[in-house]
């Protein structure tokens, strides 16, 4: 399942730093820009991984799952 999130990279003197606008938390730097993005990449997709495990662990029977879609 792919989606699609905004990057946002800044210079800082000779680092790259990175974060996701949409998710608090998934943040990385990089000596360049593609290793900041690489990092990235890798940042959210291991807490998005972590908030699914955490979440399925306290979901009772009562749980229900479905996908929403919101334009912005």
């Amino acid at each position: 399942m792919s989606r699609e999130f905004t990057a946002v990279f800044e210079k800082h003197g000779r680092w790259y730093i990175g974060y996701v606008e949409e998710i608090p938390g998934v943040n990385t730097q990089g000596r360049t820009l593609a290793e900041a993005r690489e990092n990235l990449k890798e940042a959210l997709q291991l807490i998005l991984e972590e908030n699914r495990r955490v979440i399925s662990q306290g979901r009772s029977a009562m749980t229900k799952r479905e996908p929403i879609t919101v334009q912005v």
